[in-house]
């Protein structure tokens, strides 16, 4: 690849961490950009046209959204040490999915129990908190969010199943590491690191050994970048990055939609902001939009077809 890998995030995104766990495992080098925690995200949107959620990847003018499909393009331009390793991609790709949503979900509820959010904004002023509260309550689109009563409990239970799951073996489908690790990895992290309220993964010790074993890892070769370099980059490139393997990609038509048709693509649910272009692939697992924007110039956006809903517009 000889485009740099521009990498959107911030600090304390969880599931920034498992990309960034990701590009230590492959040795990666990349520019780190920082976007703002909330809403808005003026430069971030001038690269995706709508599209709010952290992580993003940009190489060139590609922009990918989502990280199921951030893994699938580091997968194809990196395929040493693999994310979906034979005879187990089908089971990784599933609990990466369960433990990216199910997981992930009931974790937050925990995290940001009063406590956790106490010490998470210590020191901040309460409208930080407020702003902040607001912002993820209308990137839920009203959808009821699970209280910490009843994430607690199911929290326990799915770490002694991943307790369990480690019995004998040093990560969660057999000797290597897969994306299952890293998706199951971030929303514990954030657990350890952030909230922090690491106390209950202290019943789980091979969880904790895990954890340290995908911690040392790292996060690859981090270079400092701004939005301006990154958009600056995107407008001036010219050319194809191959980001995919398309030998055997072909249109696949599940909407009556044709290629070349001005679509909109939202997030199913959480940050339903939509992106609107011309359609110019419709792949068995992607969506691809091009559209042009007076910063960055002519971009393709990049999205999975699970989680996204496709729409004429």
């Amino acid at each position: 690849m000889s485009q740099d890998i521009y990498f959107h995030h911030y600090p304390t995104s969880p599931f920034a961490e498992k990309m960034r766990a990701i590009f230590g495992y492959k040795g990666l080098a990349w520019k780190s950009v920082f976007q703002p925690q909330i809403m808005p995200k003026p430069d971030l949107q001038a690269l995706t046209g709508g599209y709010r959620r952290i992580p993003v990847l940009q190489i060139g003018n590609d922009v990918v959204c989502d990280t199921a499909l951030i893994c699938d393009v580091l997968e194809h331009i990196s395929p040493d040490k693999p994310l979906y390793p034979a005879g187990i991609k089908g089971a990784a790709r599933t609990v990466a999915q369960w433990a990216d949503s199910t997981l992930f979900w009931t974790a937050m509820a925990y995290n940001f129990s009063p406590a956790g959010a106490q010490h998470m904004f210590a020191g901040r002023p309460p409208e930080a908190l407020a702003a902040f509260a607001e912002d993820r309550k209308a990137m839920r689109g009203g959808a009821p969010r699970m209280s910490p009563h009843d994430a607690t409990p199911a929290y326990k239970s799915y770490l002694r199943r991943i307790n369990t799951m480690l019995d004998g073996q040093h990560f969660l489908l057999g000797a290597q590491p897969s994306v299952a690790d890293f998706a199951v990895y971030h929303p514990l992290w954030f657990t350890r690191n952030i909230a922090p309220l690491a106390s209950i993964l202290d019943a789980t010790p091979a969880v904790l050994a895990w954890m340290d074993r995908i911690k040392a890892f790292g996060h690859g070769n981090i270079i400092k970048s701004d939005a301006d370099e990154s958009i600056a980059a995107c407008a001036k490139f010219t050319g194809a990055n191959h980001l995919f393997d398309v030998k055997n990609e072909v249109f696949q038509d599940e909407h009556g939609i044709p290629l070349g048709s001005q679509v909109s693509i939202t997030a199913e649910s959480f940050g339903l902001e939509s992106t609107t272009g011309e359609l110019v692939a419709a792949t068995r697992t992607r969506y691809t939009l091009r559209r042009q924007d007076a910063r960055a110039g002519t971009v393709h956006v990049h999205f999975p077809r699970i989680s996204f809903v496709l729409k004429a517009a």
